[in-house]
C-alpha cells in the first residue's frame, strides 16, 4: 500500500498519545497507544515514535500527519495555548514535530478533530454545518462546515466550554472558578466533573447516571439540572450558529437519556418558534479524535 493511500492521525491527550493509519475509506491498517509523558521534549519523542511505528504496521512511510491537541496554536505566534496539557503551552509544537519527523504536520484543537471526523463519515455525515461537543472530563467544541474545520479569524472558535453558563440561576452565581482564571465557565457545569460537583455527595458523575436509572431522588434532580444547564448552552449555539446537528462525545454522551430530553429542552430557550435539530451520539465514539486529526489531510494531498 502506498503512503498516498494512508493517512497518520495523531490524538495527544492528557493520559495518552495515540497514533493511527487510516485508508482512503476510514479504515484503521495500525493503532499505537502509549501513555502521555509529563515533559515537553519526551512528548515530541513520543509522538514520533508513534507515528513511526503506526507506519511500520502499515507497511507504509511518509504519510501524512494530522494531530489533534489540547488547545490551539495561536495565528499570530504559532505558540500552543489554552492547553490544558500545560507543558505545551507557549511552545512552538507544529515547528519541533516538523523538525523531529522530518515531513510537514497539521494541528489542530481535539474538539475539532473529532467534530470532523464525525462530520467526514460519522453521526453528521448527512449534514453540512456539525456543532461536535465533547463532554467528559472537560468540555469543548468543534464545529465544521462541508467537511471542513472552522477554526476562526482568531483560531478559537469552537472554545464553548469557556463561554459561561447561560441563563445563570440565583444559586448558580458567581460560579466557580476555572482553570483559566474567570468565573462561571460552562466546562465547570457540564463536565462529568462538573455534574459530580454540583451533586456535592462525593460520587462520581458515573454513579449519579447510574443512581438516577435506579429512580434515586437526588440523583434524579441533579441530572434534571444538568439537562438543563446542557440545553442552556447549546440553545446559545442554536442561536448564534444553528447547526444542522450537534453530536455529543465524549463520557457522558453515554447518558441515553440526554438524546429523550436535549431537543426539547433546547428548543425552549432557543429564540424561535420551533427546534428541529438532531442531537446524535458520535459514530465513532473515543476513535473520533484520532479519526478526525488524519482527515486533516484531504485524501488528494496525503502522502
Amino acid at each position: 500500500m502506498t503512503s498516498g493511500m494512508i493517512r497518520i492521525g495523531v490524538d495527544f491527550g492528557g493520559t495518552k498519545i495515540e497514533a493511527a493509519a487510516l485508508d482512503a475509506q476510514g479504515r484503521f491498517q495500525a493503532r499505537v497507544r502509549v501513555p502521555s509523558p509529563g515533559s515537553y521534549r519526551s512528548s515530541l519523542e513520543a509522538v514520533r515514535d508513534v507515528i513511526l511505528e503506526a507506519e511500520t504496521e502499515a507497511g507504509v512511510s511518509g504519510a501524512s500527519i494530522g494531530i489533534g491537541i489540547p488547545g490551539s496554536p495561536s495565528p499570530s505566534t504559532g505558540l500552543i495555548r489554552n492547553a490544558n496539557t500545560t507543558h505545551l503551552n507557549e511552545k512552538p509544537l507544529q515547528r519541533d514535530l516538523e523538525r523531529v519527523l522530518g515531513r510537514p504536520v497539521r494541528l489542530a484543537n481535539d474538539a475539532n478533530c473529532f467534530a470532523l471526523s464525525e462530520a467526514t463519515d460519522g453521526a453528521g455525515s448527512d449534514c453540512d454545518v456539525v456543532f461536535g461537543v465533547i463532554i467528559g472530563t472537560g468540555c469543548g467544541s468543534g464545529i465544521t462546515v462541508g467537511r471542513r474545520v472552522l477554526a476562526g479569524r482568531n483560531g478559537i472558535a469552537g472554545e464553548w466550554g469557556h463561554t459561561p453558563l447561560p441563563w445563570p440561576q440565583g444559586d448558580e452565581l458567581p460560579g466557580p472558578t476555572c482553570f483559566c482564571g474567570r468565573r462561571n465557565c460552562l466546562e465547570n457545569w457540564i463536565s462529568g466533573p462538573g455534574l459530580a460537583r454540583a451533586h456535592a455527595t462525593g460520587q462520581d458523575a458515573k454513579a449519579i447516571v447510574e443512581a438516577a436509572l435506579r429512580r434515586e431522588p437526588s440523583a434524579v434532580a441533579s441530572m434534571v439540572t444538568y439537562v438543563d444547564r446542557l440545553a442552556r448552552g447549546l440553545a446559545v449555539i442554536a442561536d448564534v450558529l444553528d447547526p444542522d446537528v450537534i453530536v455529543l462525545g465524549g463520557g457522558m454522551s453515554n447518558v441515553a437519556a440526554l438524546y429523550e430530553r436535549l431537543p426539547a429542552a433546547i428548543g425552549s430557550y432557543t429564540f424561535s418558534d420551533i427546534f428541529t435539530t438532531p442531537v446524535r451520539k458520535a459514530a465513532h465514539g473515543d476513535s473520533s479524535g484520532v479519526r478526525g486529526a488524519a482527515w486533516l489531510w484531504p485524501l488528494e494531498t496525503a502522502g
